[in-house]
């Protein structure tokens, strides 16, 4: 007679543990929306905020890749800066380079990226320190060229920002379907799975036949990448290249990432946390304007949800 086993256990898909904290969090913030204010919790309004998302949504996608081999950005928000003055300033010289202007830009992010990865992998200097060299590099020959915003581009270029696909942003529609790409890439592809073993130990990833160096390069390039698209919002949205537009986008950038559970130290983490991160860090700014409170006042709500997120990083690591 055979029997069978009833106690054998199903397979679930295991939970992120930071998936769902961000994710209550993110509830959280709604039902709070949803009691202060009629407005918040419309469909125009959640559009907007998809919309005014998409360059926080850029920079934070950019950060994530270098976390997750183990390096840090701090350039991003001087990428965003040279960016929007770099394609802004050659626009208005030359209107119709519009159209190449908008690819040159971006690989222009690109390959300061990959300079960063580069001086990296050959001086051995601390990711930290030579981002912020970068960053003080781009910030100063910026501020040479202009001390205000400057250029200015053609009025259609505004459909990226403002522009919309019924009542789907054009921009924020870019930004989730870039993050869908990463996130595809980093789960199924060969070169996706690299960057968590480069992330979590450089050498074991190198005797697995992994070249640490070529994905380190690639980690970087691709977070000037999208910083410069950040850029590339911003000029749409202003119509001027700002010296001043991205001074709080490195810090910004970085929020969603550790409030969607990315390991600083690399190798572990969701790219779709640091999405709802990106989320709840608009969503509360949104709320806080609701109530009229000050950008700087924002700011300072910002650095203590860092700190917040840090200390529960800090804590889980000891218990571990």
């Amino acid at each position: 007679m055979a029997f069978t086993n009833t106690n054998r256990p199903t397979r679930r898909l295991p939970l992120d543990p930071s998936l769902i904290v961000v994710a209550l969090l993110l509830a959280a913030v709604v039902a709070v929306g949803f009691a202060l204010s009629d407005r918040f919790g419309t469909t125009r309004n959640f559009m907007n905020v998809l919309e005014q998302a998409a360059a926080l949504g850029f920079a934070s996608l950019g950060q994530a890749l270098v976390v997750i081999v183990g390096g840090i950005d701090l350039s991003i928000g001087a990428v965003v800066t040279a960016s929007t003055v770099f394609m802004a300033g050659v626009v208005d010289l030359h209107p119709a380079l519009m159209i190449p202007m908008i690819f040159g830009t971006l690989l222009f992010g690109a390959a300061i990226g990959f300079l960063n990865g580069f001086a990296i992998i050959k001086t051995g200097v601390h990711p930290l320190i030579v981002t912020l060299g970068t960053a003080s590099i781009l910030n100063g020959t910026v501020l040479i060229y202009t001390l205000q915003p400057t250029g200015g581009v053609p009025f259609w270029f505004e459909e990226f920002a403002y522009g919309r696909l019924g009542v789907i942003p054009i921009s924020g529609l870019v930004m989730l379907l870039c993050f869908a790409v990463v996130w595809f890439l980093l789960r199924y592809s060969k070169t996706g799975r690299a960057f968590y073993a480069v992330g979590g130990s450089p050498e074991a990833a190198r005797l697995n036949g992994i070249q640490s160096n070529r994905i380190i390069l690639m980690a970087y390039s691709a977070g000037g990448f999208f910083a410069a698209l950040s850029g590339t919002y911003f000029v749409s949205r202003t119509g001027v290249g700002d010296p001043r537009i991205g001074d709080p986008m490195t810090l910004a950038s970085i929020t969603p990432v550790i409030l969607g559970g990315l390991v600083l130290g690399g190798g572990k983490g969701n790219i779709l946390g640091v999405l709802l991160g990106v989320f709840l860090i608009s969503l509360i700014s949104n709320l806080l304007n609701y109530m009229n409170v000050s950008t700087f006042i924002q700011w300072v709500i910002q650095g203590l949800i860092i700190i917040f997120a840090v200390s529960i990083y800090v804590q889980k690591c000891k218990k571990l």
